[in-house]
């Protein structure tokens, strides 16, 4: 990116204001520095937008579908709205349904609980946890690591090609990897599986705060991602996509609001008339302020434009691995290499370091938060580090001392509430550890490297 497209995406968009910005943290060196929140793949901070608009609606909160009082209209009549914000957000088609969940995690079981009868999944090895592992009820094909887009398309047509073509099938992916940050061409595995009779549903995790995302423009039959990870906490996440699967399966979870009628029968049992709307999978009381944290989000981000955002974020990408090029001992982690589109996620090994007392050091030392595991995609990280698929790890550190080869990485990852001061304070913070060493003594403790007191 030249000098003049920098400043332009600077001026494009400036950073959107983010809970947390102005925290300081103590350093075991002495004194104190504002934190740099770097972890946004795991959980981006909230956008003081999203916190403003929760507090006003707070001392109106009610009971959501329960009760004629007003607050529990107004609230029913936000929650609602609030799935209409999201469903625009995501530019569903006019028969699509929207349920709210928990999480990406959440949304992925619940689809694997609706899957017909008999039905075939197909998922590439380079998924995340919540969209590799839900799929147990099913015949699972679980397909090799591609290193081109192109690859992957090739990759998903063999193996759909040798399928059962007459039962039901899906295929589960990834729009941006939560290791590499980089985009997968979805559109294209979309016509692959819509040729051969199957359907597919999109990870957006880690796409949806990065990129818009349009489930008709993408042609996906359904979409999920999560609330923590588009600047809106509240534990919440969103499933969107075609309802015939979903009016088809029992109900999520049994219980009010799923229901529309339940009655006595004469031999004493109970007969249930289930919902077909999103309500059929949304029993209990609906987390309303974590819906409502999502279409806050969501409004906040389409009125900043995605086009300068992604903008300004493309220069961060560019300033970050620019930095970390210039440090030989630092090897960046890729599946389709150094020219592929990606999101701000970059992954990556230092020669010489355990990646737990490399994160640690940035942490006590600098004051920068990232993350250091195997990122719940053990199989992707595995397969980028070159190690024996078999070998144990977790999604934290490993017990692995200070020094020791580790079987993790360290991901840094930022977004759209991320300052320049912040890539900037990485990239020299990195390049001072590979070249002076850590200025204070590590352990390890319950797994974790932590400084030594």
């Amino acid at each position: 990116m030249s000098v003049s497209t920098a400043a332009a995406a600077r001026t494009v968009c400036a950073q959107l204001p983010v809970l947390g910005r102005d925290v300081t943290v103590p350093l075991v060196t002495g004194g104190e520095v504002t934190y740099a929140a770097l972890d946004y793949a795991a959980s981006a901070p909230a956008l003081q937008r999203v916190w403003d608009d929760v507090a006003a609606y707070a001392p109106y909160y009610g009971s959501v579908h329960r009760g004629a009082g007003y607050l529990s209209q107004l609230s029913t009549d936000l929650f609602e709205n609030a799935r209409r914000t999201v469903t625009e957000f995501l530019d569903c088609r006019s028969d699509d349904q929207l349920v709210f969940t928990r999480s990406t995690t959440d949304s992925l079981n619940l689809l694997a609980r609706a899957l017909p009868a008999d039905c075939q999944v197909f998922v590439f090895e380079t998924e995340h946890h919540a969209s590799l592992l839900p799929w147990k009820d099913a015949r699972v094909t679980y397909l090799n690591a591609p290193r081109t887009p192109r690859q992957a398309v090739e990759t998903l047509e063999r193996a759909l090609t040798e399928r059962d073509p007459h039962g039901p099938a899906l295929v589960c992916v990834t729009g941006a990897s939560n290791v590499t940050g980089e985009l997968w061409p979805v559109r294209e595995l979309a016509a692959a599986a819509h040729a051969h009779g199957a359907r597919i549903v999109l990870d957006a995790a880690q796409l949806a705060p990065h990129h818009p995302v349009s489930v008709r423009e993408l042609d996906v039959d359904w979409v999920a991602f999560s609330g923590h990870k588009l600047y809106a906490p509240f534990g919440s996440g969103v499933l969107a996509g075609r309802a015939d699967w979903l009016v088809a399966a029992d109900p999520y979870l049994a219980g009010g609001g799923a229901s529309r009628k339940v009655t006595r029968r004469e031999d004493g049992g109970v007969d249930v008339e289930w919902h077909e709307s999103a309500a059929r999978h949304e029993a209990g009381s609906p987390n309303v302020i974590g819906a409502y944290s999502i279409a806050s989000a969501c409004k906040a981000l389409t009125e900043a434009g995605f086009d300068g955002l992604v903008a300004r974020e493309e220069y961060l990408i560019a300033k970050v691995r620019a930095g970390l090029a210039e440090v030989p001992q630092v090897r960046v982690l890729s599946l389709f290499g150094d020219d592929a589109p990606r999101v701000g996620v970059i992954s990556f090994v230092v020669e010489g370091w355990n990646s737990s007392h490399f994160a640690a050091a940035l942490s006590a030392e600098y004051g920068i938060g990232v993350r250091d595991g195997l990122f719940c995609a053990h199989p992707l990280v595995r397969t980028l580090l070159g190690s024996d698929p078999q070998t144990q790890g977790e999604c934290g550190a490993p017990e692995a001392a200070p020094g020791e080869k580790s079987l993790n990485a360290i991901r840094v990852s930022f977004g759209a509430g991320t300052p320049d001061e912040h890539v900037e304070r990485f990239v020299n913070a990195v390049r001072e550890l590979v070249s002076e060493g850590a200025q204070w003594q590590y352990r390890t403790e319950d797994g974790r490297c932590v400084p030594a007191v």
